[in-house]
């Protein structure tokens, strides 16, 4: 389990803008990572439309956006185009980056057992550290509770 504090895991991921990206890369500014379930599903949808209409805000907080599902790029193109979606997505098609952020885990439906993504959101420093996280993520009013720790990050 990854605590604040801890170095963020340098891990590859796949977007359908710039293909495979590192979260060493990104380092220099502040990143919010979050991890959902699955495209184009009402939750799903509704905090990638919470994150894009903060987008603004967090540039101003010089902090970056980047939503993680297990959807491949396909998916990912047609989600970010059917709602015009203003941060990148990124695929983990085989499972890796979620089992180091510890979002891979036994989740319940109508009481049969399977693996899935717990919504959860981490917020890295500039320097690669993890500032904040998030575990089983609400989605109303979640964005903007993660902006302002952006802007307390930024302002620390």
């Amino acid at each position: 389990m990854l605590n604040e504090g801890d170095l963020a895991p340098d891990v590859t991921l796949t977007t359908p803008e710039s293909g495979k990206l590192s979260l060493a890369e990104l380092r220099g500014r502040a990143l919010v990572l979050y991890f959902y379930p699955k495209d184009d599903t009402a939750g799903c949808t509704r905090e990638a439309q919470d994150f894009t209409h903060l987008k603004a805000a967090f540039d101003m907080a010089d902090t970056g956006i980047l939503g993680v599902s297990r959807d491949d790029e396909k998916k990912h193109g047609k989600f970010i185009a059917k709602y015009d979606l203003k941060h990148p997505l990124a695929s983990d098609l085989d499972g890796s980056v979620c089992e180091a952020f510890g979002t891979w885990v036994e989740k319940s439906l109508y009481g049969k057992k399977y693996m899935g993504i717990e919504r959860a959101t981490f917020l890295i420093d500039k320097d690669g550290r993890i500032a904040r996280t998030w575990r089983k993520v609400k989605v109303a009013g979640h964005a903007e509770a993660v902006l302002a720790a952006a802007e307390s990050l930024k302002h620390a």
